[in-house]
């Protein structure tokens, strides 16, 4: 399926209202399908007060991924990004990875509001354990 074909409920948060990706979303989730090692070094910092995983190389933040947390046990992954320069270099992979990781050592699961993310763990089911199944998000399958 292409990337162009997703789409998700307005409930997902989409600027358009009715779930339609944006062009920079469609170039991420073709990224993470391609699921190859970053061609740059960072790390990732739980930014707390900001409810953001930071992907950060050097002193320079390359990407995020925002969350919200709904229990204890259960953070809302809402939206990756990448700065435009870092595209294409694997960094929202491995962002999702090390954010996805995190969650697995924290114990918790995951409601997934990002197609992004949604894509990463189509092409990487052994990460659909984190997967919260009473509240796992929306997906294009979930449209009525």
């Amino acid at each position: 399926m292409a990337s162009t074909e997703f789409e998700y409920p307005d409930e997902a948060g989409y600027p358009d209202g009715v779930g339609t990706l944006t062009q920079d979303q469609v170039v991420l989730i073709d990224e993470v399908r391609d699921d190859h090692s970053p061609g740059v070094t960072f790390f990732v910092n739980d930014n707390e007060s900001i409810s953001t995983y930071e992907a950060i190389s050097g002193d320079t933040v390359i990407g995020g991924l925002t969350y919200n947390v709904a229990t204890d046990s259960r953070l809302v992954l809402v939206a990756a990004a990448v700065f435009p320069e870092y595209r294409g270099q694997g960094v929202a992979t491995e962002l999702i990875r090390r954010v996805l990781e995190d969650v697995r050592t924290r114990g918790k699961t995951v409601t997934i509001l990002c197609p992004i993310v949604w894509a990463f763990i189509d092409r990487n089911p052994g990460y659909a354990d984190l997967v919260d199944p009473g509240l796992p998000g929306l997906r294009k399958s979930d449209r009525r």
